[in-house]
């Protein structure tokens, strides 16, 4: 299945393919791929080249490990992320390493690895959707993690499945077009609100 975007101007074809599908293939993710993707999110630029980010990660190879980490996320989520063979939680660390200072940029740059692991998973096959919904409370007790850092978001990773796995109601959502906003309506020019002159 595929929903390549309408796009009104060119782009890459791996952000053109690029979706968040809710059916995920009966089939593991072997830990070389696994690697490839989380080199790809190592490699992400940020503020300062601090790397904030961390991922807590658990597959089906390992069960235990695995209801761990699905039971903090939200039922509405759980019946379709329950098919992808790896689940993760991103991390922002949010004090700066070299000045203990905030790091206001770090959930920006937790979002720019994500982005990165997400293409590297594009270009393999794999694809990934993350999730707001999810216990942040119940993830920082599960897995002992400090104020210092903060949960940002569940990520379902895998290979695509057929939308017929899925329950009618999310089988809808699965094939329904995707759509967007206008460039017209978030690049401005000259003040807030104002549309670019060159759209």
């Amino acid at each position: 299945m595929k929903k390549p975007t309408d796009n009104q101007y060119p782009i890459h074809d791996l952000l053109k393919q690029r979706w968040s599908p809710l059916a995920f293939a009966d089939k593991m993710v072997s830990s070389e791929v696994l690697l490839s993707l989380l080199e790809a999110a190592r490699w992400s630029p940020s503020c300062f080249n601090e790397q904030p980010w961390s991922f807590i990660v658990a597959t089906k190879e390992n069960p235990t490990e695995y209801e761990r980490l699905f039971s903090c996320l939200v039922e509405g989520n759980q019946p379709w992320a329950s098919l992808a063979p790896v689940l993760m939680i991103s991390v922002a660390k949010l004090s700066f390493d070299r000045n203990n200072q905030p790091n206001r940029h770090a959930f920006h740059d937790v979002g720019l690895a994500v982005a990165s692991l997400t293409f590297q998973a594009m270009e393999m096959d794999l694809r990934v959707h993350q999730m707001g919904g999810f216990d942040v409370d119940k993830a920082r007790q599960l897995y002992k993690i400090s104020e210092q850092y903060e949960p940002v978001a569940a990520i379902a990773i895998g290979y695509l499945g057929e939308p017929e796995i899925l329950p009618e109601s999310l089988r809808e959502r699965e094939l329904s077009p995707r759509s967007r906003k206008p460039i017209s309506s978030f690049v401005f020019t000259g003040e807030w609100g104002q549309t670019a002159s060159f759209i």
